[in-house]
This record gives structure tokens, sequence and C-alpha cells, in this order.
């Protein structure tokens, strides 16, 4: 496995510093989130105990960023959160949440893609550069959660039919994840 593809291990001291174990150096909960937004997995241990304390530090990130006027979950979804903790929903949202967030992804990779098809600028010399800087913009403003478009590049305009059955997938996607979350209640 390359070393990109494992956890980034972080070990926890016992006076709370946070020890990045690839660079020998201490980090902070901002470098942590620069390195997830960058697409890299982070694991965060309490050297003592050995405990797994990366999901408590992940909700800090949020609850730092949202204090700060960075204001990603609107009310209504932080108050579905905390009651999926206390009735028979919480079975329910986390596989949910996470199927959202895959769906989400998949949609801004197909937008991505669909924009290629419909340049006419593709022919013009340069674009190349243009469209890897267009796409690292859009990767740090939606915190690298748009797909990369390292694959063959498509050819030619999308036509009608295409944007007909990429719609017709996503509506079967949709279809199929209601359905899943219909038999989980």
């Amino acid at each position: 496995m390359a070393e990109t593809e494992k956890p980034l291990l972080i070990k926890r001291y016992a006076s709370r510093r946070l020890y990045n174990t690839e660079t020998s150096d201490y980090v902070t909960l901002e470098d942590i989130a620069g390195f997830i937004r960058a697409g890299r997995e982070v694991q965060i241990v309490d050297l003592k105990s050995g405990d797994d304390l990366t999901r408590q530090y992940l909700l800090q990130i949020i609850a730092e960023h949202e204090s700060k006027g960075e204001n990603v979950l609107p009310v209504n979804v932080l108050t579905d959160l905390v009651r999926s903790y206390t009735d028979s929903a919480q079975s329910v949202v986390p596989q949910f949440l996470s199927m959202s967030f895959e769906m989400l992804r998949d949609s801004q990779t197909k937008m991505m893609e669909n924009m290629e098809k419909m340049n006419p600028m593709s022919a013009v010399p340069g674009y190349e550069a243009v469209r890897a800087q267009q796409e690292a913009f859009l990767k740090a403003m939606t915190g690298g959660s748009v797909g990369g478009l390292s694959g063959p590049q498509p050819e030619g305009r999308a036509t009608e039919s295409d944007e007909k059955q990429e719609l017709e997938e996503m509506r079967r996607q949709l279809a199929e994840m209601k359905s899943k979350l219909d038999k989980l209640t």
C-alpha cells in the first residue's frame, strides 16, 4: 500500500499536543483540516491508551469552523442530528448521510465531466493549464470533494441523449437509495 493511501497517523500526547508521525512535528487542528481537504485520511490516537480519537477531533474541527461563521450545517440539520441520537432513526442516519455525501461527490464529478464535454475552449492552446487551475479552485472551494478528472478526456460535445441517460441514472440511484432507506425504517 502506498504511503498516501494509509491514513496519516496523528498521536495525541498527554499534554494534548498532536504529533504528525510522518513529518515528526506537532500539528494543529487547522493543519489536520488541511490534510483532510487535500484528500488525506487521518487517524488520531491517544499515545498512552491507544484509543482512537479521530471522531472526537473531527467533530471539534467542524464545531470550530461553525463557530467562526463558516456555516455549512443549517440549524434544522443540526437539530435533526440531535434528535437522531434519541429515537429509532439513529440506525438510519449514518447510512443516509454516508450515501448522501457519496451521491454529492458523484454528482460533482459528473458535473465537471459534463462541463468538459460542452466546452468549445478545449481546442484552444493552453486550455489544459487553465482547466487544471479551475479544477484546483473548485476543489478548494468544495473542501476537496470534487472528484478528479485524471481519466481519459471526453471527446466532442455531450448529446442530449447522453444527458438524459445521466439524468435517468441519477434518478435510478436516488430511487435505489430511497428503497434502501424504506427497508431500514
